[in-house]
């Protein structure tokens, strides 16, 4: 695709900006890996072989008589009788991944009890419940990062059209829209999570319907600013003039200019999106117990302070997530100034 003159100096802008360019390819570059936690951190074998025949326990569930066993269980592969069963008596193998726990994975073979320091095999250590750290900032860190992009992605559809109906129409549709946002934004949304927290288990999609509530008021005012400033200029004059309809008006001739002041703003509600998962989980009205949840790592941390690797993962994760998000934003919002276009 061919940009137009502007975008490609936008984007030599952005590319200028060594901190934030550099920044993006490595935060792309964890999302990517955590994308595929499943294939880094599991308690299950990538791929086994067993008596000449090839298993995918990743993608299929075998239980202990699929190699020899007693029990119509499923398989734990961790265990040395299943794994003798596969090895030595199947004359097979089994190839791991380079963390054999997963998220919810319990070490019951501790040198010392939970939580454990730093070892080869825990690299991070585990938390008060013997569950891998490392395998648990992976999966929470995917988490986190999916949360923020369709939160974001959401709150700026509904933000930037309700924006654009305020600026575009004016009058008192603006006027009442106004109040309502002053009522709606003044409602306190910790007191509603906790009481919406007693009468149902707060879930994925739950927790991201409540936030949506209150999160698609951030873009509007940016929005409703731009199209305030648009509606009366000459060109969407004449293309009212020309008997284009109001629809087309707003979305084909003054979004594409206030989108610039919308892109400048996502990367900051995406960095408030983590951040709001985050604490939300730390207070314990986020993601359901057991959920990989960075905020619980906290938690961990905060409740177990003899133990200051949990502390101290929490702070470098979270720290290394936010700056970088951080310096993407600072170098987003240079490429979209007009005074360095």
């Amino acid at each position: 695709m061919k940009l137009s003159p502007i975008n490609r100096r936008r984007l030599q802008t952005f590319k200028a900006n060594r901190r934030g360019y550099w920044s993006l390819w490595l935060f792309l570059a964890l999302f990517l890996l955590s994308l595929g936690a499943e294939l880094i951190a599991n308690d299950k074998p990538l791929l086994l072989s067993y008596k000449g025949e090839l298993y995918s326990p990743l993608l299929n569930d075998y239980t202990e008589l699929s190699f020899g066993g007693e029990f119509d269980t499923l398989a734990d592969y961790k265990d040395s009788y299943i794994q003798e069963l596969i090895e030595l008596e199947g004359d097979g193998w089994m190839l791991w991944p380079p963390i054999r726990f997963s998220y919810n994975t319990i070490n019951y073979e501790l040198p010392v009890p939970a939580p454990s320091p730093p070892t080869a095999e825990n690299w991070l250590g585990t938390d008060d419940q013997g569950r891998d750290v490392t395998a648990r900032v992976i999966y929470g860190f995917r988490i986190s990062i999916l949360f923020a992009v369709v939160l974001t992605l959401a709150s700026s559809v509904i933000g930037v059209i309700a924006g654009a109906v305020q600026g575009y129409y004016g009058g008192k549709v603006d006027l009442f829209f106004q109040r309502f946002i002053e009522i709606w934004s003044g409602l306190p949304v910790l007191f509603l999570l906790i009481i919406l927290a007693s009468i149902v288990e707060p879930n994925f999609w739950w927790l991201l319907g409540i936030m949506l509530l209150f999160s698609w008021m951030s873009l509007v005012d940016v929005v409703r600013a731009e199209f305030l400033r648009g509606r009366n200029l000459e060109y969407v004059r004449a293309a009212r003039a020309l008997g284009l309809s109001d629809r087309m008006i707003m979305f084909r001739h003054i979004l594409p200019n206030a989108m610039v002041a919308t892109l400048t703003f996502m990367p900051f509600i995406f960095n408030g999106s983590v951040v709001t998962l985050t604490a939300l989980d730390f207070l314990g009205f986020g993601l359901p117990p057991g959920s990989p949840s960075l905020g619980e790592l906290v938690a961990q941390g905060k409740g177990n302070l003899h133990a200051p690797w949990l502390g101290i993962t929490a702070f470098v994760v979270l720290s290394v997530m936010l700056t970088l998000l951080i310096f993407i934003g600072e170098a987003v919002r240079d490429a979209f100034d007009p005074r360095k276009v």
